[in-house]
């Protein structure tokens, strides 16, 4: 296990890491909402001349999809940089100190639960197959809101069903192999180094660094974090395929729905997370 100041430097610079990585989020996420409004200019503008139709259309997918790409290769890139950092400091990536504590009550295995795509995916059609129908019931047909959520396949929704169930099982085997992985602090062989330790800090004169500081003990924890280490990979791995498997099996601009949504809820829960955080923090500090 590596020494404490230094572990703190780690944690340090990967909170730096994560910071600038939410910029870029930030950044990303006006990208992508220009991007949808130009769509949607251009949707409108080839619905009232048929004639431009076919030629907006396919310069607006690939663009759109170009930037999807772009999108998705931002969250690969911190999941490299996270799997990385996680060989030196794998217990700073399973409870992050540079995350709010309203964060921290939702994660799961050091992240956001798979499966929770999903639901996003299915509240942001809902809201958009809403809006469809209020416009409707006005009697206004809007061609601005063609393409997005609300305009799923039969297709689409037979893939996200079939991913949906596959990944809600892949999670589960990930979430009992934790359950396993921390049920192993209590085997035999750290119940018996526990133990030794303690008589060990009994013979001494009060609390023994020495005995803290048996090579044995190392050992042990280090083949625990070794365990967590690989079950933390796997979920970073799932949620970054999940991830892409959504925005294969959407259109371009769909995507690009589906990640302004993930975008917005991921930054504004950390902006509220830290408020509430700040506001606790103020509160409990007066006198």
């Amino acid at each position: 296990m590596a020494n404490t100041n230094i572990l703190d430097a780690e944690r340090e610079s990967f909170h730096r890491f994560f910071e600038c990585w939410l910029d870029e989020q930030n950044q990303r996420l006006h990208d992508l909402t220009f991007a949808a409004k130009n769509n949607t200019t251009a949707t409108t503008t080839a619905a009232t001349n048929p004639a431009t139709t076919t030629a907006a259309i396919n310069t607006s997918s690939t663009s759109l999809g170009k930037l999807v790409e772009r999108v998705v290769k931002h969250y690969e890139h911190y999941y490299e940089v996270k799997s990385r950092w996680a060989k030196q400091d794998v217990l700073g990536m399973l409870s992050p100190s540079w995350l709010s504590s309203l964060e921290d009550a939702f994660l799961w295995i050091g992240g956001w639960r798979p499966s929770m795509a999903f639901h996003l995916f299915l509240s942001k059609s809902g809201l958009q197959l809403e809006a469809r129908v209020s416009e409707f019931m006005r009697g206004f047909c809007s061609s601005s809101s063609k393409g997005n959520l609300a305009d799923l396949s039969s297709h689409q929704l037979t893939q996200m069903d079939q991913m949906q169930q596959r990944t809600v099982k892949e999670e589960r085997d990930i979430s009992e192999k934790m359950a396993k992985q921390q049920e192993a602090v209590a085997d035999s062989s750290m119940v018996n180094l526990s133990h030794v330790i303690t008589e060990l800090m009994n013979a001494g004169s009060g609390d023994d660094p020495v005995a803290e500081e048996d090579p044995r003990v190392e050992s042990a924890l280090a083949s625990k974090e070794q365990g967590l280490e690989e079950i933390l990979h796997r979920a970073d791995n799932l949620r970054l395929r999940t991830l892409k498997s959504i925005t294969h099996i959407l259109t371009p601009i769909q995507a690009v729905h589906f990640l302004i949504a993930a975008a917005e809820l991921h930054l504004r829960v950390h902006d509220w997370g830290k408020e509430k955080d700040a506001t606790t923090h103020a509160h409990s500090s007066q006198p």
